[in-house]
């Protein structure tokens, strides 16, 4: 039985551990049922973006009417915008590949582990224990227990990315961010899309005023329906025939379509781990349950990521994985800090938040509110933009930043200076002591932050 003194189970943020304990000169063992990369490169963010990429110019080309020039897409070659994804990150997966064969102290055990005892993982056949242990096991697809499920064929964020033919319609079950992510990847590309979403709005955490304008953009392109609880599966010949009924008025809708998503929720994989031989206790959905210092309820043993499902994003991830390591190490811990995860959802139009929202804030803080639309900042006008907006949330005692919201062209990427001066701890005014440039996009943040008033309710 091999001892090691860091045992890290999953390769996506765990690598960064695995990486760190390397460097301080110990013996490491990394467990991974694959695919190598975790879920981010293989499964979610990185294959994601790159077909959106695609869609998001098919719709940018669609959008450009407005502006006065009018052009036709003449074809889509969807077999290769897949293969170039599947390409991409089989490469970025040889390399770690690669790496791990090269890295001295080492040990990278291909296969689905679990807890026979305490610290002490089976792998492969073979027993294997772990002074120090870090979960960061990821979470796969949830399955949604709907009557008929079992009798039709289903793609889920994981098997979508294998297709090769664009099919001509697809109905997709739910309404967060892979829905939405997906929803407009597939509509771009050209197929007839149906979303139904149990909850009353789309990407139901964000704030209420951008759920909804996301629903109105997106109800161009597709079919939505909100408030609908899907009650019945049956396949429809070739086809897949989905029942719901609608939460208020108990009306029944059918929706037929040649290909199904199930994208409504996500699962921890704590269970296939069976951590409970182990003694780390999780909640009542499977996630694993951690204290500030990301520590399980078993000594020496630390989770983070998606298996204990705070924030669900591979950033968020890889800051955890850091203050996981440094609190195995020090006396003095250091509890994780969360005020200025960000997170972005890459819909059309695109979605980035940082921080609280404002019924959140509200319960803690007396706040002052700002609203300003991209039109009224002269890059916005050239765009003609003239439904997409920035929300900021200050608390009025400090002028602290609590929370910041936009949706539109390049929310993810306007969104990154307030990340920065609430990450470190700034107030508002840290905003307009850079001077920004005019005419240029980045002045909707100074003029969000200029409108600030008190809320009405």
């Amino acid at each position: 039985m091999k001892k090691y003194d860091v045992l890290v189970i999953g390769s996506g943020a765990g690598m960064g551990v695995a990486s760190d304990a390397l460097s301080n000169g110990f013996k490491v063992a990394v467990v991974d049922k694959g695919p190598l990369g975790g879920t981010c490169l293989n499964l979610g963010c990185i294959p994601s973006k790159l077909i959106i990429f695609p869609a998001d110019r098919v719709s940018e080309i669609e959008n450009s009417k407005k502006l006065g020039v009018e052009a036709n897409i003449t074809k889509i070659r969807f077999k290769e915008i897949m293969e170039r994804m599947r390409s991409s990150i089989a490469e970025d997966r040889e390399q770690m590949r690669e790496g791990i064969k090269q890295a001295k102290n080492l040990d990278f055990y291909d296969g689905a582990g679990y807890f026979v005892d305490d610290y002490t993982m089976e792998v492969n056949g073979k027993k294997i224990i772990g002074e120090k242990i870090f979960i960061a096991a990821g979470a796969r697809p949830l399955i949604p227990n709907v009557t008929g499920i079992d009798k039709v064929d289903y793609l889920t964020n994981e098997s979508i990315l294998e297709l090769n033919e664009l099919p001509k319609s697809v109905v997709i079950l739910g309404g967060g961010y892979i829905a939405c992510e997906f929803g407009h990847f597939l509509s771009g590309m050209g197929s007839e899309v149906t979303i139904i979403q149990r909850n009353v709005r789309l990407v139901a955490n964000e704030e209420p005023e951008v759920s909804d304008l996301l629903l109105k953009e997106m109800s161009k392109r597709m079919k939505i329906y909100t408030a609908t609880e899907v009650i019945e599966l049956a396949k429809e010949g070739s086809l897949v025939k989905v029942i719901g009924k609608d939460r208020n008025t108990n009306k029944t809708i059918e929706v037929s379509a040649e290909k199904l998503l199930i994208a409504g929720g996500r699962l921890p994989n704590s269970d296939l781990l069976k951590v409970e031989n182990t003694g780390v206790k999780t909640d009542s959905r499977g996630f694993i349950i951690v204290d500030e210092f990301l520590q399980t309820s078993k000594e020496n043993i630390w989770a983070f990521g998606d298996v204990i499902g705070k924030y669900m994003f591979r950033h968020s991830a890889n800051k955890e994985a850091v203050y996981a390591w440094h609190n195995s190490l020090h006396e003095k811990k250091v509890p994780m800090d969360y005020t200025a995860i960000p997170h972005a959802v890459f819909s059309y139009p695109e979605i980035a938040s940082v921080g609280m929202t404002e019924s959140e804030a509200k319960k803690k803080y007396k706040v002052l509110v700002g609203h300003a639309k991209y039109n009224s900042v002269a890059k916005g006008i050239a765009m003609l933009e003239e439904d997409s907006f920035a929300k900021a949330i200050v608390d009025k005692e400090t002028n602290k930043i609590l929370g910041f919201h936009i949706i539109g062209p390049y929310a993810s990427i306007l969104i990154q200076e307030v990340i920065n001066v609430m990450a470190n701890n700034l107030d508002r005014r840290a905003i307009f002591k850079g001077i920004h440039i005019h005419p240029a996009l980045s002045e909707l943040i100074p003029s969000t932050l200029g409108n600030l008033v008190e809320p009405k309710d």
